[in-house]
């Protein structure tokens, strides 16, 4: 496979947490005033359909990511505290529809 995906160690440590998968997806976001962009982002978890998603290890990480994001150098990192973390994903390029 061709894509870059970089995990920082944090982001890494949350994802074994969480049981040692995450999922790299388009997701839609809706402006005030019409219109939407998809946008990148890292769920610590497997997906639902997993057909649909490229996959491959890392760092004993189980990455499924869209094929549309597979070619794309990306990281991936962890913001927030306590119960409130979450990932982020940068490098990804916004499509807007």
């Amino acid at each position: 496979m061709n894509h870059v995906i970089e995990i920082d160690s944090a982001a890494a440590d949350f994802i074994k947490q969480q049981g040692g998968a995450v999922t790299v997806r388009l997701s839609p976001r809706h402006g005030c005033c019409g219109g939407f962009a998809n946008l990148a982002v890292a769920e610590a978890q497997s997906p639902n359909a997993i057909q649909h998603y490229q996959h491959h290890v890392q760092d004993n990480i189980s990455i499924y990511i869209a094929p549309e994001l597979a070619h794309q150098g990306l990281r991936i990192g962890v913001e927030g505290w306590w119960k409130l973390r979450h990932l982020y994903v940068d490098g990804a390029v916004i499509q807007s529809k």
